[in-house]
């Protein structure tokens, strides 16, 4: 890279995972030589949105199903994805049990047209009723009974039980049982195409070197995503970085990349997507 001193935007959501992801980049705890990083925070949907409205963000975080709005204008780097698991993923609660065929009958409380967690859904039931509300009102609101049902992000997969809700699909476990073992592609880490390629590769070493950094330094990094965590237990916000920051965070590799690929092609199958969606990957 040249010795110009280059300025980065880089927005990623307020919870946890991301900021453990982006502890040492925030706290100076690597050395970013000629790239200056500026933060900015915003829950994931207005991430999604100012994406796909073309807003002057160099690096956003981005729900994987809202790539697929701004492909013209972004790649995806190999660091700093989520996956759903074989146990772990976004959840459907209602306040009392119920069945999947329960759901197609009922009104369900979304975060978001362009969260993953969305398509993974409607990739499950179809056209389905939704509202949509803030993602951390969803749990609460089912429980008062505001809602039919409630697809749950973030730290509600874990907590849910507290409020006596009961799960009637984990969308993870469902993705990894009907695709062989693949991880379930929820969060993607975005960079603008328009970057010099020098740039971008610099910039992609240094995400990744950032979320290594947090899992060599775990206690420290997890201090730090304790003032992210919405008043959470530590166990609860320990659990949910096991889940969402691992070797996939690292580097997705080629079973990241593949499940990104057909979650957006079964997608535009399923007529979801007007269009098909190429993925490029720095």
């Amino acid at each position: 890279m040249s010795t110009t001193l280059y300025t980065i935007r880089l927005a990623h959501s307020p919870d946890s995972d991301d900021a453990f992801m982006f502890y040492a980049l925030a706290t100076g705890k690597i050395d970013t030589a000629q790239l200056h990083f500026e933060f900015v925070r915003h829950d994931v949907e207005s991430l999604n949105q100012q994406a796909a409205r073309n807003a002057p963000l160099d690096i956003t975080a981005l729900s994987a199903h809202a790539y697929a709005y701004s492909a013209d204008q972004y790649a995806i780097t190999t660091s700093a994805a989520s996956f759903g698991g074989p146990t772990w993923g976004p959840i459907v609660v209602t306040r009392e049990a119920a069945s999947l065929d329960d759901l197609r009958q009922r009104t369900i409380a979304i975060p978001g047209t362009m969260t993953s967690a969305y398509l993974a859904l409607r990739l499950v039931l179809g056209d389905f009723s939704y509202v949509t509300a803030p993602f951390n009102r969803i749990m609460e609101g089912v429980r008062r009974g505001d809602y039919d049902a409630g697809l749950l992000i973030h730290e509600g997969q874990l907590t849910h039980t507290d409020l006596g809700l009961y799960e009637v699909i984990n969308l993870g476990r469902r993705w990894h049982d009907e695709t062989g073992g693949l991880p379930l592609p929820l969060g993607v880490n975005a960079i603008r195409r328009a970057l010099p390629e020098d740039v971008r590769s610099e910039a992609s070493r240094l995400i990744r070197a950032s979320i290594e950094y947090g899992l060599a330094h775990r206690d420290e990094a997890l201090d730090y995503a304790m003032s992210f965590g919405r008043g959470l237990a530590r166990a609860t916000v320990n659990t949910y970085i096991d889940w969402y920051v691992n070797d996939l965070t690292v580097d997705m590799g080629e079973r990241g990349q593949q499940s990104i690929r057909l979650f957006l092609q079964k997608a535009y199958e399923a007529g979801i997507l007007g269009k098909a969606v190429p993925v490029d990957f720095v």
